[in-house]
């Protein structure tokens, strides 16, 4: 069975997180990509500690097209230190990696 990767990253607006789910299935660089939230985030940032709404975005690509996904991601983020965690399912549903191979070929 193929491998797949799960890329998440998390923005500050709903519209930033549908634009860059759009733009990474429409490039084929993501099978598919969702979108949750909002959730509340605590964290540091500039020597204090902050909370703030944010939108998730989950992305699903294949393996040889996880280096150009995370470029893109990380160009077309508004933050300065974006999160990009990437975790590789190796089990599953075969048709549905299968699926993900097909949809990230351009």
């Amino acid at each position: 069975m193929e491998q797949i990767c799960l890329v998440t990253t998390v923005v500050d607006a709903r519209s930033v997180a549908d634009v860059l789910a759009a733009s990474a299935v429409a490039g084929r660089l993501a099978a598919s990509a969702r979108v949750g939230g909002p959730v509340d985030s605590t964290y540091w940032w500039d020597g204090r500690v902050e909370t703030a709404q944010e939108w998730s975005v989950q992305f699903k690509t294949a393996p040889d097209r996880l280096d150009a996904l995370v470029d893109h991601v990380r160009v077309a983020h508004p933050y300065d230190v974006p999160e990009i965690l990437v975790t590789t399912v190796g089990s599953g549903n075969p048709d549905y990696h299968a699926w993900v191979q097909e949809q990230t070929r351009h």
